[in-house]
C-alpha cells in the first residue's frame, strides 16, 4: 500500500523542481512539503498549503506560486484532479483507482501497511520493569499496554523488536518483602513474628501457605533471605501470569543487579573520574553560597557534572556512604543497552521519572554514547470511575487495584484499549460502567463489532452458497463504500506518525474514527439483500473482506481480539 500524502509531496516537489528549470521559480531549497487529508470533501482529498511557505522564498505572491505548480505537476494514478483554492492546492482521488485499493488490501492481508522504516534496525522496548514485591497495580499497568502497544507499532513499520522487563531483586523493598513473608509463615504455624508486617498483601498469605504445605515447620529456623528469595520467584511468577494473561510476553528480564557484579557500575565510575564528569564534594559546585555553607559539614558525595550537558543542577551518583544513587546503576544500564546494538531505544516512565531520563541522556553523552537513541514515553496516573465518581476499590491483594482486579471487573480487550486510547502523559479516567456496557458507548464494543459485522455477511454468505469472485467488478461500489477506503487509506500515515512520535495511541484513536466511519455504511450497503443484483453483491463481498483485514490489523496492533461473533 502506498502513504498517499506522501505520494502527493513527491509530486508537488516534482513540479516545483521542473518550474525552477523552466525559471519560473529561482533557485532555493525545497522545503519539507506538508499534505494533509481534506476536513470537508467538497476541497478535494488531500490538500497543500506549500505555496505560503514558499511566497517568502520564492518572493512571489502564494497564489501565482500555486499556479505554476499546478500547472507542471506530473500525472499520476491516484489523481483524478487538481484543484486550487487560493494558494490551496487541492487533491481529488481516482475514484476507480481507489476502488482497486480493496483487492490490494485483500492480497496484504495481514501485513497491510507494513512499512519499512525500520528495516534492518533493532529496537528494545522498556516497560513495565516493577520491582518483585508486589502483584502488577493499575499504575504500571497503563505502562504495561503503552508499551506493549508501542513495541506492536514498531513491528508493524519493520523494526525487530525486544520487549524488556528491568527489576532490582536487592535492597530495603525486597528486604522488607522477605521479612514480612517470614512473619505471614510463622502466623500460619502460630509462632510470634520477628519482623514487621511491611507488605500487607494477602498474596504473602498465600505464599506463606504454600510454604507451610512443603516444608511444614522447616522453614522456622531460615531467617528472612530465604524468605525473600522465595517471594521472589513466587511474585514473578504471578507477574509473567498476569502479563500472560493480558498477552504481554518479554523477550528478556535483566537484573539491575547484574551490572554490579559484572563491573559495569565501577566502569562508569571510572570513566566520569577521567573525564573530569565526576567530582567529590559535600555540594554541587554551583550551588548558591548559603546551601554550600549550610552544607560545608556534610561527608562528601560524589557528583556528575550533569550541567556540562544543560541539566540546572549536579547530581548525586555516589552518596556519602559509598550506596549508588539510582541514577550511577542507570547510566550503566543505558551504556549496556546501546552496546547491545539497539538503534532504538524507548522506555515507558511513571511520571515520577519525567526529569530524570534526561539526566540519563546526559550521563550517556559523558560516557560517549549515543543520547538520541533514547526515547521516553512518560505515563500519567489512572483513576478508577463508576457512576461518574472515582472509587477506591478494594482487592484480596493489598490496599491497591491490580491488573487482574481490572480484567476481572471487565475484560483483557476492555483493559487493553481504555489504557491505550489518550495521549500517555495526560491523566486517565477508566470508566468501568463503559468499559462492560455492551453497547455503542463503550469504544471496544464498539470497535469489535465492526468487525463483527464484517464476519457475519461471510458467514450468512457462507449459508447460502454465495461465493467470493477474485475478479468481482469493483467499479460498482458507490460514494459509500468510498468513505471507508478513503479513511482506510490513512492507516499508514497513522503508522509512521505512532512510530515517530512514540504515540501509540494514534492508533487506538483511529481505530475508532474508522469504525464510526464503517457502522453508517453497514447500514446503508446491503450484500446478501434479495433486491442486490449479484455482480453488486459480488462488488461488495470484496469490499467488506478488506473492511475485515483492516479493522482486524487495527485490532491486533492494539493487542487486541479480533471476534467474529458477539
Amino acid at each position: 500500500m502506498i502513504l498517499l500524502p506522501q505520494e502527493h509531496a513527491k509530486l508537488v516537489y516534482q513540479a516545483i523542481v521542473a518550474a525552477q528549470v523552466s525559471q519560473q521559480f529561482p533557485p532555493f531549497d525545497i522545503p519539507e512539503i506538508s499534505i494533509e487529508p481534506t476536513k470537508k470533501i467538497e476541497f478535494g482529498d488531500y490538500s497543500s498549503s506549500i505555496a505560503m511557505k514558499l511566497a517568502k522564498i520564492a518572493n512571489m505572491k502564494p497564489a501565482d506560486i500555486a499556479q505554476i505548480i499546478v500547472a507542471h505537476l506530473p500525472t499520476a494514478d491516484f489523481v483524478a484532479s487538481v484543484e486550487l483554492a487560493g494558494a490551496f492546492i487541492n487533491f481529488r482521488l481516482n475514484e476507480s483507482w481507489l476502488k482497486q485499493q480493496v483487492n490490494t488490501i485483500i492480497q496484504e492481508g495481514e501485513q497491510v501497511f507494513a512499512l519499512s522504516i525500520g528495516s534492518g534496525k533493532r529496537a528494545q522496548v522498556e516497560f513495565v520493569s516493577a520491582n518483585p514485591t508486589g502483584p502488577l497495580h493499575i499504575g504500571r499497568s497503563r505502562g504495561a499496554i503503552v508499551g506493549d502497544a508501542m513495541a506492536r507499532v514498531l513491528e508493524a513499520v519493520g523494526y525487530e523488536v525486544e520487549r524488556e522487563y528491568y527489576f532490582n531483586n536487592a535492597g530495603v523493598q525486597m528486604q522488607n518483602l522477605g521479612q514480612s513473608l517470614h512473619t505471614r509463615y510463622r502466623e500460619q504455624l502460630g509462632q510470634e513474628p520477628m519482623y514487621p508486617l511491611e507488605y500487607k498483601g494477602d498474596y504473602l498469605i498465600t505464599f506463606a501457605q504454600q510454604i507451610v504445605a512443603q516444608h511444614g515447620d522447616g522453614w522456622l529456623h531460615e531467617d528472612w533471605t530465604t524468605f525473600k528469595e522465595y517471594a521472589e520467584q513466587a511474585m514473578f511468577k504471578m507477574i509473567r501470569e498476569t502479563l500472560h494473561r493480558v498477552d504481554i510476553r518479554h523477550d528478556t528480564f535483566f537484573n539491575e543487579n547484574s551490572l554490579f557484579d559484572s563491573g559495569e557500575i565501577e566502569a562508569v565510575i571510572d570513566k566520569l573520574k577521567a573525564s573530569g564528569d565526576l567530582y567529590q564534594a559535600s555540594v554541587w559546585e554551583g550551588a548558591a553560597p548559603e546551601e554550600i555553607q549550610k552544607e560545608k559539614d556534610n561527608a562528601p558525595a560524589w557528583w556528575f557534572r550533569s550541567t556540562r550537558y544543560g541539566d540546572d543542577k549536579d547530581r548525586v551518583l555516589l552518596k556519602a556512604d559509598g550506596n549508588a544513587t539510582y541514577t550511577l546503576p542507570d547510566f550503566a544500564y543505558h551504556m549496556n543497552k546501546l552496546e547491545r546494538g539497539f538503534d532504538v531505544l524507548v522506555n515507558v516512565l511513571g511520571a515520577d521519572h519525567g526529569a530524570q531520563y534526561k539526566v540519563v541522556q546526559n550521563g550517556v553523552e559523558a560516557l560517549g554514547g549515543d543520547p538520541s537513541k533514547i526515547h521516553v514515553i512518560i505515563v500519567q496516573m489512572v483513576r478508577m470511575m463508576k457512576e461518574g465518581k472515582e472509587v477506591k476499590l478494594s482487592t484480596r491483594r493489598g490496599d491497591y487495584v491490580t491488573l487482574d482486579d481490572l480484567m476481572d471487573l471487565t475484560s483483557v480487550d476492555a483493559v487493553r484499549y481504555m489504557l491505550l486510547a489518550r495521549h500517555a502523559n495526560s491523566h486517565l479516567d477508566f470508566d468501568l460502567d463503559r468499559a462492560v456496557a455492551r453497547n455503542n458507548d463503550n469504544p471496544v464494543y464498539y470497535i469489535q463489532n465492526a468487525h463483527v459485522r464484517c464476519a457475519g455477511i461471510f458467514r450468512e454468505a457462507k449459508v447460502r452458497e454465495i461465493p467470493e469472485h477474485e475478479d468481482a467488478n469493483l467499479e460498482l461500489l458507490t460514494q459509500a463504500e468510498l468513505r471507508f477506503l478513503r479513511k482506510a487509506m490513512e492507516l499508514g500515515n497513522v503508522l509512521m506518525d505512532a512510530t515517530y512520535n512514540y504515540e501509540p495511541h494514534r492508533v487506538a484513536f483511529f481505530a475508532h474514527e474508522l469504525s464510526s466511519v464503517f457502522h453508517p455504511i453497514y447500514d446503508e450497503v446491503r450484500v446478501l439483500h434479495s433486491e442486490i443484483p449479484t455482480d453488486l453483491a459480488q462488488a461488495r463481498l470484496r469490499f467488506y473482506r478488506a473492511a475485515q483485514i483492516i479493522l482486524k490489523r487495527l485490532l491486533l496492533l492494539m493487542g487486541m481480539s479480533a471476534p467474529e461473533t458477539m
